[in-house]
């Protein structure tokens, strides 16, 4: 099988480098911590609804992964799980879409149950992809080659991602909300296709898998064995959990650009592409720097960039100010824990251990998440 990886891997390289960059492109016309907050902004002023979108995104991230690890962990190829999981991410899109469309008809009180139900349902889609995709990604990319990948592809998504928010930030200045959020989230429909159908040109070879059937009060079991014997990933997994309250206040920022700072749609999107482009420079350079010094260093710097980011939004006196902090914000985007399970190619109950402890870190970041309503 390692031939059969190795003799794929240029094919494999380009075909996820281009579903992650068309991905980002998608997320560019609608972010979570952008566009999509100013989107439901239109329709309450409610801090706690605004304050749920990036919550109800990571919870659903990690949420159905409590499930998910021990079914994965049986298949022999991840791919048709990870194309038939994916588009339940995708697919929401197309409905706000819809919602914005028909907001008028809707109505104020039956677009936001619709649209929160639309969040709801592409969060849990994206924890239903998470494991399988990680799981597929170890398996096709060698771990001496994965953090450079993780680099390379995070650039190809934050540049395409970086142009889809400035473009966004046109749009939504040039047009009324009906057509401008429309228009980024159809745009957003489009380029998720695309990246669907590069990530289904992924070659990946059959194999044993890696976990056999565990019965459920074993596989439980398992998971806490893993936390008695192993002080290491303990600790490990206590500093992921303060890492997610550390970046808290992260989802807050475009609401205090426009709400106090007063800023234009197409100043939010500069804003955006701030930070996505600074991560242009930084994803590939930490990956590559993570593969041959440490990972735990990095995700030490990235703490570190965490209080910085945060000092200078709370100080930030104009817009100018806020963009640098989204630039720091870069640093800790890169290099803190990643959320999802370990790849298979580690101890494969240690995977399952980060996925369902990952929601214990995700649970601790929505403790901050609860903002004053005014």
């Amino acid at each position: 099988m390692d031939i059969e990886i190795q003799k794929s891997l240029r094919h494999n390289l380009i075909a996820n480098l281009l579903d992650g960059g068309f991905f980002g492109f998608a997320l560019g016309f609608a972010s979570f911590v952008t566009v999509i907050p100013l989107f439901v902004s239109t329709m309450t002023n409610s801090a706690i609804l605004i304050g749920l979108i990036p919550a109800i995104h990571a919870v659903g991230w990690q949420l159905p992964q409590l499930f998910l690890a021990n079914r994965v962990a049986r298949q022999s190829r991840y791919k048709p799980m990870v194309l038939s999981m994916t588009i339940q991410e995708r697919l929401p899109f197309l409905g706000l879409a819809l919602v914005a469309w028909f907001l008028p008809v809707l109505g104020i009180r039956t677009g936001l149950m619709i649209t929160f139900a639309l969040l709801i349902w592409q969060g849990l889609g994206g924890g239903f992809t998470a494991n399988p995709w990680q799981a597929m990604i170890g398996k096709i990319i060698p771990s001496d080659r994965r953090g450079t990948f993780f680099g390379a592809q995070s650039s190809a998504a934050n540049l395409l991602a970086s142009l889809g928010a400035i473009l966004a930030g046109i749009i939504l200045e040039k047009t009324n909300n009906q057509i401008g959020f429309t228009l980024c989230f159809v745009f957003a429909c489009v380029n998720m296709v695309i990246s669907w159908v590069f990530l289904s040109r992924t070659r990946e070879p059959a194999n044993t898998p890696v976990d056999p059937t565990v019965e459920p009060v074993n596989y439980w079991g398992r998971l806490g064995d893993i936390l008695r014997r192993d002080s290491n990933f303990r600790w490990f997994l206590i500093a992921r959990m303060l890492s997610q309250v550390a970046v808290m206040g992260f989802a807050f920022y475009t609401v205090y650009a426009v709400h106090d700072l007063k800023m234009s749609e197409f100043e939010v999107g500069v804003m955006t592409a701030v930070l996505l482009g600074t991560q242009i420079a930084i994803n590939p350079l930490m990956g590559w720097i993570g593969d041959r010094w440490s990972h735990r260093n990095l995700m030490e710097i990235g703490l570190l960039a965490a209080v910085v980011s945060t000092t200078l939004a709370w100080w930030a006196p104009s817009p100018a100010w806020l963009a640098r902090s989204l630039a720091r914000l870069s640093d800790p985007a890169r290099v803190l824990p990643d959320d999802g399970p370990a790849h298979p190619d580690a101890d494969a109950h240690r995977g399952n251990a980060v996925a369902h402890l990952g929601v214990l870190g995700e649970l601790a970041r929505q403790l901050g998440h609860q903002p004053d309503a005014g």
